[in-house]
């Protein structure tokens, strides 16, 4: 038995036994991790660059991407380390650190789904209106509010995370420190007080579900009223990647974090943490290009110039 006091570091869940399913674990890791960076690196680059995408909907694409790269930094490279070294330790510090940033970026990006479920409904349903009601000044605010928001709810998860009493030794199965496999290690019933916080945290989490939801059933109605094909094809392909998006982060949240103890065991606690805490950053820069002509266009762009600027150094390095 032990307290939170003579706590200095904690043991992550270790994926093998074996050297070789180590090894192979990190390049499963190191590969999600590139291509996240490389798709969400893309998307920055292509909007920042191309004034054409200076918009709302990719303002807030930008922000999202951002968050995404923020939330496979937070807990892949520690991993892919314990892998590569064969260790499991991560000091009680850094166990805080990582639950705190790794907080703050998940429901940041479910502020700004929220937030891009509103820039799709006044896009489509109040189109007169959109560059109004959504000029810089308030996309920069809404922005603002949900990273300050997300900032806020992590400090007072973190704070009160941590300042529970740890009864039960400091091994955690998990591949990175999160609440419910902190709360584990808590001594008896001194952990009510975060659920009591969770509680009124999912209170408000759907709440955001509800607007979404009743966002999109507002858009597909006004879809559903646009005469011609070809305008419905158009507004449905605005949609479809922000609510493929927003289902596949939310439905592996719930999952996540909603599924009965009964069903409840280590490797399913792994495959759901992976799921929606590692897929979605790297599978959402190839749900938002797959369907937006404007920023494959944007993207080609870029790889085009990137290319061209590449083919013109070359000859002039061979021929000093």
């Amino acid at each position: 038995m032990s307290n939170s006091s003579s706590i200095t570091q904690f043991l992550l869940l270790s994926f093998a036994d074996t050297r070789d399913l180590q090894l192979l674990h990190f390049w499963l890791f190191l590969s999600i991790y590139l291509a996240a960076l490389l798709g969400n690196g893309l998307i920055i680059t292509a909007v920042a660059c191309d004034h054409r995408l200076h918009t709302p909907m990719y303002f807030f694409l930008l922000n999202l991407s951002f968050i995404d790269l923020g939330t496979v930094s937070t807990t892949l490279p520690k991993a892919m380390a314990n892998s590569l070294w064969n260790t499991r330790a991560i000091s009680y510090a850094g166990c805080a650190l990582q639950l705190f940033l790794f907080v703050f970026l998940i429901v940041a990006e479910y502020c700004l789904l929220t937030v891009m479920a509103y820039d799709r409904y006044i896009a489509i349903c109040k189109p007169l209106h959109y560059g109004t009601v959504l000029g810089s000044r308030a996309c920069v605010h809404m922005a603002a509010a949900a990273w300050g928001t997300s900032f806020l709810y992590a400090l007072l998860h973190t704070a009160n995370t941590f300042s529970i009493p740890l009864c039960k030794g400091n091994a955690l199965d998990q591949f990175f420190c999160e609440i419910p496999q902190i709360l584990k290690l808590s001594c008896s019933h001194s952990y009510l007080s975060e659920v009591g916080l969770l509680v009124v945290s999912g209170c408000l989490i759907l709440m955001c579900f509800v607007f979404i939801v009743l966002s999109y059933v507002q858009i597909f109605r006004a879809v559903l009223r646009i005469p011609s094909q070809q305008g419905r094809h158009k507004a449905f392909s605005m949609c479809l990647p922000h609510l493929s998006v927003v289902s596949l982060f939310v439905s592996t949240g719930m999952f996540a974090y909603l599924k009965p103890p009964s069903i409840s065991s280590r490797s399913l606690d792994l495959v759901v943490a992976l799921l929606y805490s590692v897929i979605p950053p790297a599978v959402n820069p190839l749900i938002y290009s797959m369907r937006n002509q404007e920023l494959k266009d944007a993207l080609k762009k870029l790889i085009q110039s990137v290319v061209f600027q590449q083919q013109h150094l070359l000859p002039t390095s061979l021929h000093k």
